[in-house]
Formats: C-alpha cells, structure tokens, sequence
C-alpha cells in the first residue's frame, strides 16, 4: 500500500540514508537536516510502510522551489515520483497566507532525461539553464535547467 504523507523530524535519518543511495553526489547531513521546518513543505512516500521517496520543498512568498527529490532505485518507473510531485502541487494550491504559492520552481541536471521527461509531463516549462551548475564525480560540471510550473488559483 502506498501512502504520502509530511516528511517528519522523525524520518530524517532515514531519508538522508535514501538520500545518499540514490544521488550520485548526495547532500550533506548538515544541508540534508537544515532543510527542514518553517519555510519547508516536505513529503515522504512509503509502500507497506516502508520509505522509499521524498521530496523537499521550500516555500518563500508567492514562490516555492522543489529542493531535492528521490526515489530508492528499486522502486523507480511505477509513478511514484509523479504521485508525490502531484501530491505538492495540490497543497501549494490550498496556500493561501502569507500569499498564494503562484510557482514551482525546480532545477535538474541537464544528463537527466527520465526526470525532465516528468517534470514535462506534469505542465513544467524550461525557463533557462544555469552553466556549470552541478558538480560531477569526475571533478567537471554540469548544466542545470530552470524549469517553472505555473499553480493554479
């Protein structure tokens, strides 16, 4: 059974264990732990129980900005992901103080076309792309694209 719910204090540990399992060059425990609370909108997806996903969201005024998004391998291309982005993008909508969330914004890395390929189907536009922005495991650096989605109200 699958089930999306707020990602708590108490899931922390767990989801930077899925954090450094499913990025190549993973965040840090102290940027990992320090986003999160006020300011944050973050879910967890579990199947029997089990965390498997998540996303961390950051909300500033009338923007938002999708920080970081992961799906353990083994649970990947059954669309989890596209539930748990769905799932934010419909509780951005019910925001309404301090102001209405009016975008999403996100970045990816320019190699990852299965992530591009979903964020596109959900209504994502590219806006620009950012050179050089992410590093790589051989010492070089990758392009990221801006991507925006336009909420709803």
């Amino acid at each position: 059974m699958k089930t999306i719910s707020t990602l708590t204090k108490n899931d922390l540990t767990k989801a930077f264990k899925l954090e450094q399992i499913c990025h190549a060059i993973p965040w840090s425990k102290q940027t990992f732990f320090s986003n999160h609370g006020n300011g944050y909108l973050n879910f967890k997806i579990t199947v029997d129980n089990q965390l498997v996903g998540f996303c961390i969201c950051h909300q500033a005024f009338d923007e938002a900005e999708l920080f970081n998004i992961a799906i353990h391998p083994n649970f990947r291309k059954q669309g989890l992901a596209k539930d748990l982005l769905n799932h934010l993008i419909e509780r951005l909508i019910t925001i309404t103080s301090p102001s209405p969330i009016t975008t999403l914004w996100l970045e990816v890395r320019q190699s990852n076309s299965p992530a591009m390929r979903l964020y596109q189907s959900l209504g994502f536009n590219q806006i620009t792309v950012r050179k050089g922005y992410y590093p790589t495991t051989d010492g070089k650096r990758e392009d990221a694209i801006i991507m925006a989605y336009t909420l709803a109200f």
